[in-house]
């Protein structure tokens, strides 16, 4: 269910660009998610802190387009992918705050969150993550 290799991966690609260790993603208390390389990116991982914001279990959650994650307004789906592009190319952004919405419909305001372009080692693109620092519930 949690993906080892893939935990792995994202820890190491973290500490690589940021410079700061992750640790393990499973037991982080920040929600940590990540989508694959789909042109329609999928979740393909969330720690236990991401699927209780999202209210979700993992085979729901890792079923679900990342896109799917935000409100559908063209300016929050905008702000998202403006932000995605800039990690791709920057390989890290910090800073990013968006308005997200659970499975039951409640939205909450993601803030001070790092998004980063998860690589290995030779440079294989596995998809981005983003590693959430706040959270404030708007319903």
């Amino acid at each position: 269910m949690r993906d080892p290799a893939y935990a792995s991966l994202l820890a190491e690609s973290f500490e690589r660009l940021t410079g700061r260790p992750l640790g393990d993603p499973w037991g982080l208390s920040q929600p940590l998610v990540s989508h694959g390389t789909q042109v329609d990116p999928i979740f393909r991982y969330a720690n236990p802190a991401a699927l209780t914001l999202w209210e979700m279990d993992w085979d729901r959650f890792t079923k679900l387009p990342s896109r799917l994650s935000a409100q559908d307004d063209p300016a929050i789906q905008t702000d998202r992918s403006a932000y995605l592009a800039q990690a791709a190319v920057k390989g890290f952004v910090s800073g990013y705050q968006g308005i997200r919405i659970s499975a039951t419909g409640r939205r909450f305001r993601i803030a001070d969150t790092i998004l980063w372009t998860v690589t290995d080692t030779t440079g294989i693109r596995h998809g981005q993550a983003a590693l959430i620092g706040r959270v404030e519930r708007l319903d």
